[in-house]
């Protein structure tokens, strides 16, 4: 089987926009606003991780093409319960560029996990309020 054959395809502008949420407890949420995560700010490592993230999706992703994407964009909106992020993808290239963008937004939430995870443990170790949801395509475009 192998990859699609996109060979005969035309280049033209792609585009792509995801976007996903972490919920998180309002004592994290504060800590976050205070600026006083251990790690440092989440939100800027987040964002480079999304933007290195998206960039590596073939490495990740089995079928998906080597696109040389023409610009990332990661950003956050701080919620009382919960952060919601958004990527944006877009690549002069014979195919879409959707799954970058997913890639690049599932990978931004998880660094905000893994630089919280120390709020959010209960007493067991657990995370029982910790979730990442919503993971979408809001738009693609083609031309």
């Amino acid at each position: 089987m192998g990859m699609a054959d996109i060979t005969n395809k035309p280049i033209v502008l792609r585009r792509a926009e995801t976007s996903g949420k972490i919920y998180l407890s309002k004592s994290t949420i504060g800590i976050i606003r205070e600026g006083k995560v251990k790690k440092g700010n989440p939100l800027p490592v987040a964002e480079v991780a999304g933007m290195n993230a998206a960039k590596q999706t073939h490495l990740l992703i089995p079928h998906c093409h080597q696109i040389p994407l023409d610009m990332v964009s990661v950003d956050f909106q701080v919620m009382d319960d919960h952060i919601d992020a958004r990527c944006e993808v877009s690549a002069q290239a014979r195919t879409g560029v959707e799954m970058e963008a997913l890639v690049g937004v599932s990978i931004a939430l998880n660094t905000i996990w893994d630089m919280v995870k120390y709020l959010e443990k209960d007493e067991n170790g657990q995370y029982p309020g910790t979730r990442i949801t919503d993971i979408k395509v809001l738009k693609k475009k083609k031309g």
